[in-house]
């Protein structure tokens, strides 16, 4: 039996906002990530911020962590 991943209408919008401004990709966000990079039927838009993401990462503009959340 497989579990189904779904997203929040807003979810990769409030993600993308929340790591541009911390400057981090937490344990949680990466988890947000997974389920949008799965999920069959994202919009133009979405893949966008997608792309912008791992290119922020790739940049070095945006930092991995292993922390739960960014909220120290």
């Amino acid at each position: 039996m497989s579990e189904q991943l779904n997203l929040l209408p807003t979810a990769l919008s409030d993600l993308f906002a929340q790591v541009t401004s911390s400057g981090y990709i937490t344990l949680a966000d990466r988890y947000g990530l997974k389920a949008a990079i799965l999920e069959d039927c994202l919009s133009e838009e979405e893949q966008s911020t997608l792309d912008r993401l791992l290119y922020g990462v790739r940049r070095g503009r945006l930092q991995i962590v292993n922390e739960i959340s960014a909220l120290m």
